[in-house]
C-alpha cells in the first residue's frame, strides 16, 4: 500500500515537472505571466520566480514590468533567499524610483537584512545593513503604513548591538588588569554603547560596569592616584544612583560608595 501511494506521488511529481518544462519552453509570455501569478498565489515561489525571470526582459518598459520585477523580489523573499531578494528590490528601486512599490521595496530591503542578522556574539554586518536600510525607509517615508513596524525593528536591532557591547564590557571587566588596564576599556565600551544606543535595554548594567570599573581602578592604583580615582568613583556613584535610585545593583553600588568615602576621609 505504501509503495503504491509513493508511486502515485512520484508519477504526479514527474507529470508536474514535465508540464512545467513545457511551460518554460512556450513563447507565450502572457500565459507564463498568468501561470507565474497562479504559482505565487499557491506558495510555489520557486516556479513563480523561475517563470517571472524568464519573461522579465519581455516586459521591460511595459506597465506590467513593474509588477513582474516586484513579484520576483517577493518570491525570492518568501522562498527565504534574502540576498537575491535584496538584489531585486534594489533593482526595482533603480528602475522605478517613484513606482507604486518603492516604499515597500525600501522596507523589504531592511527586513531582508534583518532576517539575516546573526546572534549578537557573531559578526553584525547584516545588522548594520538592516539598520541603515530601515532608517532610510523611515526618513523617506515617515507616514507609510509600515513605519511602526520598521521603528520596532530598529529598536530590536539597536538592542542587539548594545547587547554585543555589553558582552564586550563584561569581558573587559573580568580581564581586569590582565595585560593592560582592561577596566578602562570596559568603561569606554560601556559609555560608547550608551551614547550610540541611548534607549537600549541595558542602561543600568552599563552604568554599573562604569561604576565598578572605576572603583577597581582606584583599588588597584598606585598611592598617588588612589584619592583622585576614589573621588571619580564617588562621582560615578551619584550618576548611577540618580538614574537608577532603585536599581538591581543598588546595594553593591552603595557598598562601593561607602568604601570609596572611607578612602577619601583617610
Amino acid at each position: 500500500m505504501k509503495r503504491t501511494i509513493g508511486l502515485i506521488f512520484f508519477c504526479a511529481f514527474v507529470l508536474s515537472s514535465c508540464k512545467f518544462q513545457q511551460l518554460m519552453k512556450s513563447t507565450d509570455n502572457a500565459m507564463k505571466y498568468e501561470k507565474a501569478k497562479e504559482y505565487y498565489a499557491k506558495g510555489d515561489y520557486l516556479r513563480a520566480y523561475t517563470l517571472l525571470e524568464d519573461i522579465s526582459p519581455a516586459y521591460k518598459g511595459t506597465p506590467e514590468g513593474e509588477d513582474v520585477l516586484h513579484m520576483i523580489a517577493d518570491s525570492y523573499f518568501k522562498n527565504k533567499n534574502y540576498q537575491t531578494a535584496i538584489n531585486y528590490y534594489n533593482a526595482y528601486n533603480n528602475n522605478f524610483p517613484t513606482g507604486k512599490y518603492t516604499a515597500d521595496c525600501h522596507f523589504m530591503i531592511g527586513y531582508c537584512y534583518y532576517k539575516q542578522s546573526a546572534d549578537a556574539r557573531l559578526d553584525q554586518t547584516e545588522t548594520y545593513s538592516a539598520l541603515n536600510a530601515l532608517r532610510l525607509y523611515l526618513e523617506k517615508y515617515p507616514f507609510d503604513s509600515r513605519t511602526s513596524e520598521a521603528a520596532q525593528l530598529v529598536e530590536e536591532l539597536e538592542n542587539k548591538l548594545a547587547y554585543k557591547e555589553l558582552l564586550n564590557a563584561r569581558l573587559y571587566y573580568k580581564l581586569g588588569n590582565y595585560i593592560g588596564n582592561n577596566y578602562l576599556s570596559a568603561i569606554i565600551v560601556a559609555q560608547n554603547a550608551v551614547k550610540n544606543y541611548p534607549f537600549n535595554l541595558y542602561r543600568e548594567e552599563f552604568a554599573f560596569i562604569v561604576l565598578k570599573s572605576k572603583f577597581m581602578q582606584a583599588e588597584k592604583s598606585i598611592l598617588d592616584k588612589k584619592e583622585d580615582r576614589y573621588r571619580d568613583t564617588i562621582d560615578e556613584y551619584y550618576v548611577y544612583s540618580a538614574e537608577f535610585p532603585d536599581g538591581k545593583n543598588k546595594k553593591e553600588a552603595e557598598h562601593i560608595f561607602n568604601i570609596s568615602k572611607k578612602h577619601i576621609n583617610e
